[in-house]
């Protein structure tokens, strides 16, 4: 059957008039209703692994602003606790997670194939929502990408500079590879899975790739994410992927064709002009407003939209944000990008 959803048409390189719209980590604490509900959960991972409450903060941002797709609300970093990490969050502080530091520590993660039972709630929430949504709304999936997820695993936390997993990489390539195989593998089960609980989108995020350099970048951040987008195509040909290597620089020209993404995700280090000129001259792009103006509002929020849906005007575009919304986002900010993006 034809596509007709709209990010689906961009997905598969179709330029149309308004670029579909949604807005990363949409589902999320600038929205009252999202901390109404994430109170009744208790706790961010209690939240995660509610089906119920992970289905009602997804729709949340879908009913208030209409967004052209919802974004399965999870974390990327139930993967590595479904492997057997241990991961909490701490108040005010973001996650903890058990660190691998050596091959022991490796060895002791439980096999991929055992990743489901912990993550079966996600995929019931992906089940919920594809019977949810309205028909012209599009559901996406998502997972961290290797490096990334492999990053917050050794250090056993977010880092300035990932400095931990570097170290490890440069002292024991081994078993730094070894991690991130492990990782590849359990990327393309998990979101697979979601594909087959309804999924009609997956997405990738590398939110550290931009600290890889060179041949590194190549090794860590280009092969795992090309495996695993020939693994899923393999099995599921007509899901699109898109891939987000932020703060990427340089290294987004020639993206899709390398790892063979149906849509690069930017970050708003790059301009869009940039973007249309090297970047979705081989596809689908995504972008790429800088998260600030959420906050900041008023006319420069409207005038640098305007500039960014007529900058990538020329190909196929699907807006959002060059990164995740911030907690003190105004959501009345939201609708006024929308309104921008959609001409009013």
């Amino acid at each position: 059957m034809p596509k007709t959803k709209p990010i689906l048409r961009a997905l598969g390189g179709e330029t149309l008039p308004v670029p579909p719209i949604w807005m990363m980590r949409q589902a999320g604490r600038y929205l009252p209703e999202y901390r109404a509900t994430r109170a009744e959960a208790g706790d961010f991972l209690s939240l995660c692994y509610n089906s119920d409450l992970a289905t009602e903060v997804t729709l949340q941002p879908i009913r208030r602003y209409g967004f052209d797709a919802a974004i399965l609300f999870a974390d990327i970093l139930l993967l590595p606790q479904a492997l057997g990490a241990d991961l909490w969050f701490a108040a005010g502080e973001g996650p903890r997670l058990s660190t691998i530091t050596d091959r022991a520590g490796l060895d002791r993660l439980r096999p991929v194939a055992d990743i489901h039972e912990t993550l079966a709630p996600v995929y019931q929430t992906v089940r919920n929502l594809a019977g949810a949504l309205r028909p012209e709304v599009a559901l996406i999936g998502f997972a961290g990408a290797p490096w990334t997820v492999a990053t917050y695993m050794i250090a056993g936390r977010g880092t300035p500079d990932q400095g931990p997993a570097h170290a490890l990489k440069d002292s024991d390539r081994a078993t730094f590879e070894a991690l991130i195989d492990l990782l590849t593998e359990a990327t393309v089960e998990y979101l697979s899975a979601q594909i087959d609980a309804g999924a009609e989108v997956v997405k990738l995020f590398d939110s550290w790739a931009g600290s890889l350099r060179g041949a590194d970048f190549d090794r860590y951040a280009i092969e795992p994410t090309r495996r695993i987008i020939a693994a899923l195509k393999e099995r599921h040909p007509t899901i699109p992927v898109i891939a987000f290597p932020r703060e990427a620089g340089e290294r987004y020209i020639g993206f899709h064709r390398a790892t063979g993404a149906d849509c690069v995700a930017v970050d708003d280090s790059v301009s869009a002009e940039w973007v249309a000129e090297k970047v979705q001259v081989d596809g689908c792009v995504q972008g790429n407003l800088r998260s600030s103006h959420m906050v900041t509002g008023g006319e420069a929020l409207v005038s640098e939209t305007r500039r960014i849906v007529r900058a990538l005007s020329g190909g196929p575009h699907i807006f959002n944000l060059g990164h995740g919304i911030t907690p003190d986002a105004d959501p009345d900010n939201v609708q006024r990008m929308i309104d921008a993006v959609r001409g009013g």
